[in-house]
């Protein structure tokens, strides 16, 4: 028999945010479609430049953020996995 792991509850926020990519030096502007206390849903506009790690926040400066691993890609939307780094 198959165990059925239980998603964390999501919540639809569909609010600004800023993705700082590995290294910290360019924010760049993205939308938080869904956040949940293990990550998030995501869309950008150039998915091509965003690298596997980034750091999500809600302010343009990048220090009060979390770092996230990129864990899938589809088209603009990127779905992140918060890291402990």
């Amino acid at each position: 028999m198959a165990i059925i792991k239980k998603r964390e509850a999501r919540k639809s926020v569909r609010q600004a945010g800023w993705i700082t990519l590995d290294g910290g030096f360019a924010a760049r502007a993205c939308q938080v479609i869904d956040l949940s206390a293990s990550g998030a849903k995501i869309t950008v506009d150039d998915p091509t430049s965003v690298t596997n790690k980034v750091k999500l926040g809600f302010s343009r400066d990048g220090r009060a953020g979390r770092a996230c691993d990129v864990v899938w890609r589809r088209g603009k939307t990127l779905g992140v996995k918060f890291s402990g780094a």
